[in-house]
């Protein structure tokens, strides 16, 4: 039972960069041309292998699905970021706070799942070449998909009712520029050491099914590679591969830190740095690692150009 000088939250505030008042201007405009980039490359990256039939195969399948994943999770934190920046008042209402952490949970959660899937992938590609249009079916892939968002809405619940269980009275102030776990948890005026603990086991144990088979993939990649006797195939193997592990090194290891090491280890500020690079770094560098890596999302690209300017061309001319 609450206290008589206690009230129900009803809204909160999100101080966000508040206490960096010098820097406000600055921060915006990086976070605008990042979720600028983001849209941009993202979007991209979804029409190129959409137009293309020459990546309508599995990898680029999941491919979309991590650009769609990366567009809808950056999106649930930047543009309500971004408008702090110009408004007094950082209110969130107590609904659209438990939505904001559910969606974002919930894509970032997609995205952990879908690497393991496309480390899968990769397995199957290298270590059992003949094999892989077998393997990789168009109905396993949906499946694999399928399968990847039924697990995280699953996981979205529990940490959300999780978080949301706890009473919040007496401030209502969120140190932090989107409704995070642990910045919520500090906010609740009850006794929150068994939801820190649900937290911190469920975030552990996923991120623990999401990497183990990845690294075990791996394990297994570079055996196959090595076992290549010429040094054009060791390379065009290990290519094929490089651009998703620097993404499974990038993310994981931000994520590990924020929500499996305990808070006491970091400061605010590292914290908040940490989150700004898997909420916004991260959705914006994806479609830059995979293209800009990539032979056949460049050729696609040239191909799409080519076939634009000549449409164009022909309607001008004839």
């Amino acid at each position: 039972m609450k206290g008589k000088n206690q009230t129900s939250v009803t809204e909160f505030i999100l101080l966000g960069f508040s206490d960096l008042p010098k820097l406000q201007s600055l921060l915006f405009v990086m976070f605008l041309v990042m979720y600028i980039l983001t849209l941009l490359g993202n979007i991209s990256i979804i029409m190129i292998i959409r137009m293309d039939p020459h990546l309508h195969t599995p990898m680029y399948y999941f491919l979309t699905n991590l650009a769609f994943v990366d567009l809808c999770y950056s999106s649930t934190i930047t543009p309500k970021a971004l408008v702090d920046f110009k408004v007094e008042e950082n209110t969130i209402s107590l609904f659209e706070c438990a939505t904001q952490l559910f969606v974002f949970v919930n894509m970032a959660a997609a995205e952990c799942l879908l690497l393991t899937v496309m480390a899968y992938d990769r397995y199957v590609a290298i270590c059992n070449p003949l094999h892989y249009p077998v393997v990789m079916t168009r109905r396993v892939c949906t499946q694999l998909v399928l399968g990847v968002y039924m697990v995280i809405i699953i996981y979205s619940l529990i940490q959300t009712v999780n978080i949301f269980s706890v009473n919040f009275c007496g401030s209502n102030e969120i140190d932090h520029f989107y409704c995070d776990a642990h910045p919520l948890l500090k906010l609740s005026c009850s006794d929150t050491s068994f939801n820190e603990i649900v937290l911190s086991i469920f975030a552990g144990f996923y991120c623990f099914l999401a990497v183990i088979p990845i690294i075990m993939s791996y394990i297994l990649i570079i055996s196959a590679i090595l076992r290549i006797r010429s040094s054009e195939g060791r390379h065009k193997a290990f290519s094929t591969c490089a651009s998703h592990f620097f993404t499974v090194i990038l993310f994981f290891g931000t994520l590990i830190f924020i929500y499996v090491i305990p808070k006491s280890q970091f400061s605010l500020y590292i914290n908040r740095l940490l989150s700004v690079i898997y909420t916004m770094v991260i959705p914006m560098v994806n479609p830059m690692i995979y293209s800009l890596r990539n032979k056949d999302v460049k050729r696609a690209l040239q191909r799409i150009l080519e076939k634009k300017w000549f449409s164009y061309a022909k309607k001008f001319f004839l």
